[in-house]
């Protein structure tokens, strides 16, 4: 058939590189695969074969995810009818996943586009085509699935010799050669820590320490330029960072800890002493569980902070609380005008605020013995200095709001 007589072909090419390595380059991977896919478009003119002048190139993404956003693109393309052919250097370009590549093709076949490997010479216009690329891919995946033990096998070897082999880089610590060496500055901040938990035995005590003197999380800075931490310290982070058994001179992996090549921060002595304080100061089983806190996840402060149940022992009384997120998080300034209050003083005054709604209403359905019943109906209480403010879903679904003038005498 003369070029005159062809059909028009619109050929897309699709290129794929898994690293971002040597794109800079005026001649790279993806260059190369282009230059190869054109030159057998060309090559097949006379079959009436065009170039589409889109490129569709992902530079630095993995075969094993269809997440790429020049594939999306093309996928796009031939769900609008744009393109006829998708041209790639080789099968593995588009993906290295077998159930990937399955809905790929029936795709294509229910858009009539057809696919082809310019370094493999075969399609999927034919029976044995498909066959052919199944075998090949089940092989890609075959590999994949190898390359990826052999990683994750590295991985752990490397680690059991004590070597950092990648991930977030602790505070205190900068990496050189894949290996981690202390930063000066940072180290001082760590040594700063450990010794004032030990002086202060609080966790609440040394995160308001912490905010007065600015000191924050680690700032690492990401591939795509843009800044990860440099934020205060909360709770859970800054006792992760106490029970780190990398400022010690150790490295963790699945579970177990191995001697590192990194040299340690904190003096052994030192770190025992500190997770001996730790382990005194965290509740038990049952301090932290509170059944018979009403109103936990309803009471909030007037900032918005919630408040949630706390217990404390003196002279062998526990006594109960319900404390603001902000103030259990050393942000005392942040917390609202009533940052702690005793728990049995607040659920009693909700419950008279209740019984008092319920003895004026005129819905008998409402009408409990025991106000505290309909606890489960409270949607929120507001704590203020001088007032106290309940929400209520009366059985009807509407909302009633309820307030009454209230002072804490325990804060």
């Amino acid at each position: 058939m003369s070029a005159a007589l062809a059909k028009p072909l619109r050929c897309a090419i699709y290129t794929r590189v898994s690293t971002e390595y040597g794109l800079e380059q005026e001649f790279n991977s993806l260059a190369a695969q282009r230059e190869a896919c054109e030159a057998y478009v060309t090559s097949q003119k006379h079959e009436g074969w065009t170039l589409v002048p889109t490129a569709f190139d992902d530079g630095g993404f993995s075969g094993g995810s269809m997440n790429r956003p020049a594939l999306q693109q093309l996928i796009g393309a031939i769900d609008a009818g744009e393109v006829d052919i998708v041209v790639v250097y080789k099968v593995d370009r588009l993906t290295r996943s077998l159930a990937d590549f399955a809905k790929l093709v029936e795709r294509f076949d229910a858009r009539q586009v057809s696919f082809v490997s310019v370094t493999q010479s075969f399609n999927t216009t034919s029976s044995i085509g498909r066959l052919t690329l199944n075998v090949l891919l089940s092989f890609a995946q075959f590999e994949r699935e190898v390359t990826g033990e052999r990683i994750r096998d590295k991985i752990a070897a490397s680690k059991k010799k004590g070597l950092h082999m990648g991930g977030p880089v602790p505070l205190g610590y900068d990496t050189e050669d894949k290996k981690l060496v202390i930063n000066p500055a940072e180290a001082e901040t760590i040594r700063f820590i450990f010794r004032r938990y030990l002086e202060l035995r609080s966790l609440t005590g040394l995160l308001r320490e912490l905010r007065e003197r600015g000191l924050t999380t680690k700032i690492s800075k990401l591939r795509d330029g843009t800044q990860r931490g440099g934020v205060p310290f909360s709770k859970g982070p800054l006792a992760y960072l106490l029970r780190n058994r990398v400022y010690i001179g150790e490295v963790r992996h699945k579970g177990q800890h191995y001697s590192g090549h990194h040299s340690p921060i904190i003096a052994l002595e030192q770190f025992e002493a500190v997770q001996t304080a730790l382990s005194e100061a965290a509740p038990s089983s049952t301090t932290r569980i509170n059944t018979n806190a009403l109103l936990a996840g309803k009471l909030f402060d007037d900032r918005g902070f919630r408040m949630t149940p706390t217990t404390a022992n003196k002279a062998g009384v526990r006594y109960r609380y319900y404390t603001s997120f902000a103030l259990q998080q050393g942000r005392r300034e942040e917390a609202g005008s009533v940052p702690r209050v005793s728990a049995p003083e607040i659920e009693q005054a909700v419950l008279d605020l209740l019984q008092q709604h319920l003895s004026s209403s005129q819905n008998p359905e409402e009408v409990r013995e025991d106000p505290a019943e309909l606890t489960p109906a409270i949607a929120n209480v507001i704590v203020r200095r001088d007032s106290l403010e309940v929400h209520y879903i009366a059985s009807t679904g509407e909302e009633v709001a309820m307030s009454r003038p209230w002072t804490s005498t325990k804060r």
